[in-house]
Parts: C-alpha cells; sequence; structure tokens
C-alpha cells in the first residue's frame, strides 16, 4: 500500500476535523471528496507531514507519518491551492529551487526544472517573472514543481481552481498522463466532480471527519443505489413523504423530472405500488446512469 492510514483523529480545540479515518490507496488516481468542513484539508496537512495526528496511526511507502516526515517529503509533491510563489524569480530558478528544496543537487535540479517546463507547456516563457503569469500558467507552473524531483506520489489540491475550460482540459489531460505514463500515484482533491471523474477510477468521501465510502467509483455507483428519472401527475409532494418511508430520495430536475434514489435493497416496482396505491400518474419512468455527482450526494446528504 503507498498510504495506510488507521483510525486518524485530529481537532483544532472542541472542533474535530477527523474523526477516526481508516483509509489504504495502492496506485493510479484517487480522487478525494467532501463538503467543506469534511476535513480533506486537514488528511493532506497530515499526510504531508504538517500536523500530527492526535490518535491513530499512518504509513506512506511503509514510512511512519509521525517519525519519518522528512524521508516521506523526498517520495512525494504537492500542488496547493493557493498560490506559493517567490517574487522576482523566473519559472526556471523557481522550480530548479524548489527541486534543491526536495534534496536534488542544484545541476540537476536544474535541467529537471527545464525537463518539467517544457512538459506542462511553460517552455516558451520560462525565462518570464512569475508576476506576469496568468491564472492558468500558474496552475500549469505548479504543477511543474509538484513533480520536478520524480515523485512517486502527488497530492493536487483544487488543481482546475479558475481555469477557463480549454485550460482545464489540458491540465486534466496532463493529470491523467502523469498517472497512467509517469508511474507517480495521483490524490486529487476537488470540488469540480466532473474531474475526478474524468481522472480517477478511485474515490475516497469523507463527512463530517469520516469516510462516508470509498472504492471504485464503478462498484460504488452500482452498490449504493439505484437512479430512476421520474415525472408523475399528482401531488408531489405526498409522493416524496411516501419514499422517504422506503429511505428513498428525491432530487428535482428541470422541467417535473425528478431524480429518484432507491436503496439496493428495494425493488424499484416499489414506486409503481406508491402511485397506485396514492392515485399518481407515472408519466415517465428511466433508468438513469449515475454520476459522481449522484454518488457524492446520495452519501453526504446533499438533497
Amino acid at each position: 500500500m503507498s498510504i495506510e492510514v488507521k483510525d486518524i483523529h485530529f481537532s483544532y480545540g472542541r472542533i474535530k476535523a477527523l474523526d477516526g479515518v481508516d483509509m489504504e490507496l495502492s496506485e493510479g488516481a484517487v480522487g478525494l471528496l467532501g463538503p467543506n468542513g469534511a476535513g480533506k484539508s486537514t488528511l493532506i496537512r497530515i499526510l504531508l507531514g504538517f500536523l500530527i495526528p492526535q490518535r491513530g496511526e499512518g504509513r506512506i511507502f511503509d514510512l511512519d507519518i509521525k517519525s519519518q516526515q522528512s524521508m516521506i517529503r523526498r517520495y512525494i509533491g504537492y500542488m496547493p491551492e493557493d498560490d506559493c510563489f517567490i517574487p522576482g524569480m523566473d519559472a526556471v530558478s523557481f522550480t530548479s529551487y524548489l527541486g534543491e528544496l526536495s534534496g536534488m543537487p542544484r545541476q540537476e535540479a536544474m535541467k529537471r526544472a527545464h525537463e518539467v517546463l517544457y512538459y506542462v507547456g511553460l517552455e516558451e516563457s520560462r525565462y518570464r517573472f512569475l508576476e506576469t503569469y496568468s491564472s492558468g500558467m500558474k496552475q500549469r507552473l505548479k504543477l511543474a514543481q509538484a513533480i520536478v524531483h520524480d515523485p512517486k506520489l502527488v497530492f493536487l489540491d483544487e488543481p482546475t481552481s479558475g481555469l477557463d475550460p480549454q485550460g482545464r482540459k489540458e491540465i486534466l489531460e496532463l493529470i491523467m498522463d502523469i498517472s497512467s505514463k509517469k508511474d507517480i500515484q495521483v490524490l486529487i482533491s476537488s470540488h469540480i466532480l466532473s474531474d475526478i471523474e474524468q481522472t480517477c477510477s478511485y474515490v475516497v468521501i469523507l463527512d463530517k471527519g469520516r469516510v462516508a465510502a470509498q472504492g471504485k467509483i464503478s462498484d460504488l455507483k452500482q452498490v449504493s443505489y439505484s437512479l430512476y428519472e421520474i415525472k408523475i401527475k399528482g401531488d408531489v409532494v405526498l409522493f416524496q413523504k411516501q419514499l422517504q418511508r422506503i429511505k428513498g430520495k428525491v432530487e428535482e430536475t428541470v422541467e417535473g423530472v425528478m431524480k429518484v434514489f432507491i436503496p439496493p435493497d428495494q425493488d424499484p416496482g416499489v414506486i409503481f405500488r406508491i402511485a397506485s396505491q396514492n392515485n399518481f400518474q407515472i408519466r415517465h419512468f428511466v433508468k438513469s446512469q449515475a454520476s459522481l455527482e449522484d454518488l457524492f450526494a446520495d452519501t453526504v446528504g446533499v438533497e
């Protein structure tokens, strides 16, 4: 396992950020999801060694996250959400400097800086001062510095933040290339669920400091619920209340079509029985292809 944590707890005073997190990750691209305050940032800070868990244990590449932090940092890269540049430096100097901080000899770090800047598409602007960079260029530079020392694992925090559609597409392509061809495991924290679905096959969903779900996205979408698009003629509020009695969930969509989540232990025929018992007419009934957004909403209770 590249990452293994058991019963991780961490609180900021009376605020409990992580409440017994267990997680095992091996290879490939993994999405880290959760609503604001779920504990994602705290978990990443613990894995990076910036925070020490108050209870529990964890290992990255079989190195202890409490006592071997400096060794762990040799093998991981980090792309932060916020800009963290040094004014007055160009991209080559900045990237090579961070390579040196990761333990690379100066000459090797400079050579590698040119290579990764070319890889992320900044070769023509690598000598420009960083303060002249656009938002898209800054995101590429943050990705470059995260991989300059050839890590085994990179943490990407909101990697497409502030990008236009084309810039977002290009960054996602780079992430997929890194995880599939560069033999680097990627852990992506993002609020853009479609980005996770496009780049990752495995996901960990945090909610209120706990792991609400984890596993292959395809498996979770099948196991967690059945999803249907339904349109009825009748009392919609009553229909929703009847569904809640069988622990179903309803999300209103456009033009009166509802997304209905049916628990896996329920036969979808229950929808027709509810309609018959309450004199509803079902005008539209289609089994829907679940998305990661649907899984997220069902897992964390978003309605």
